[in-house]
């Protein structure tokens, strides 16, 4: 997947779909965010996508090795890399795979158990890693168009939708310090 090729209409076809679905449908808000979010992610990923091209990779694969550095090993089991990118074991798989291949990772047997495996970054891993993350921190990440409080915001809205939809419990926010008072 590429940059998406701008369309340059005349007019917000979502914004004309909420438009329409309010007139057949009823309200259109939730309808209309949705299909934002879902645009959004096509732009974004193919923007990110076509900034990891140089380094041989994809924004999947980029996290997966992001996890790896992130671990204290530089090693995780596929089942938990699965859960902590919150996608399928096929998806692991395939990434883990394309990533070996590449001589970015490499599989071993989990030494906790002798069954289990394990994706083990290399060092070519580590430098890719390093280089890529270079390139979307000058990006800053596709998202140059918004400032610290708007991310911030646009933080806090998805994630009430990952909270509803169990990815993780919520831990209550900090009582304030009362002798900071």
């Amino acid at each position: 997947m590429g940059v998406p090729k701008p369309l340059n209409l005349p007019f917000d076809p979502i914004e004309r779909a909420a438009e329409t679905w309010r007139v057949r449908f009823g309200p259109s808000s939730a309808m209309a965010a949705v299909t934002s979010i879902m645009r959004a992610h096509q732009i974004l990923l193919g923007q990110l996508d076509t900034l990891l091209r140089p380094h041989d990779l994809t924004f999947a694969r980029y996290e997966a090795l992001v996890l790896l550095t992130f671990s204290r090993t530089g090693a995780l089991p596929l089942s938990r890399i699965g859960d902590r990118l919150m996608v399928h074991p096929t998806s692991v798989t395939n990434t883990v795979d394309r990533l070996e291949r590449a001589g970015l990772v490499r599989r071993m047997r989990n030494p906790k158990d002798g069954r289990g495996v394990l994706a083990e970054i290399t060092g070519k891993g580590r430098e890719v890693v390093r280089r890529a993350t270079d390139d979307l921190m000058a990006a800053d990440f596709c998202m140059t168009m918004y400032g610290e409080s708007d991310l911030a915001e646009m933080f806090g809205l998805m994630r009430t939708i990952r909270v509803a939809a169990g990815d993780f419990e919520p831990r209550p926010a900090p009582e304030p310090d009362s002798s900071t008072q």
